[in-house]
């Protein structure tokens, strides 16, 4: 995979306060991320209306979710997280992988593997965008403070 222009978006959320800053992130994220949820959802199984319905984007992951993920990146503190995919149910990675007695029915990979390019120019589109959103507030808020006073 490769990235381009991240550098220059990453310059200028720093300019940002960090809360501003992760709000303009989270918010780009999930605009990003919501077609590759929707492609995850329209390859889901049929059958799997559960699991169809539990497919989307979040700040947040079960328990269980939680405790492996904490497990896999360790220390390593992102500033913003948006998770992609199936909900807490056990039917799964069971359904995209399968098992001894059930075929594979990939519905995440190729997902991902389609829309992986997209949602990172997405992403890049979205960054900016919320970014020269943030700046134009932050500068009319500026111009009615100096007024006001």
């Amino acid at each position: 995979m490769r990235l381009e222009g991240f550098a220059e978006l990453e310059a200028e959320l720093r300019k940002l306060s960090k809360g501003t800053g992760k709000g303009a992130l989270r918010r780009a994220l999930r605009k990003s991320a919501q077609p590759l949820a929707d492609k995850m959802e329209a390859g889901a199984p049929k059958d799997e209306g559960e699991l169809r319905d539990s497919i989307g984007v979040s700040t947040k992951l079960s328990a269980r979710q939680r405790k492996l993920h904490r497990k896999a990146v360790r220390d390593d503190k992102a500033s913003v997280e948006m998770f992609v995919g199936a909900g807490p149910l056990p039917q799964a990675h069971l359904t995209e992988f399968g098992t001894s007695n059930q075929a594979p029915q990939p519905f995440a990979r190729p997902a991902w593997d389609s829309d992986q390019q997209d949602m990172l120019n997405r992403l890049k589109a979205e960054l900016w965008a919320e970014i020269e959103k943030t700046v134009k507030r932050a500068e009319a808020r500026a111009a009615r403070a100096a007024r006001g006073r």
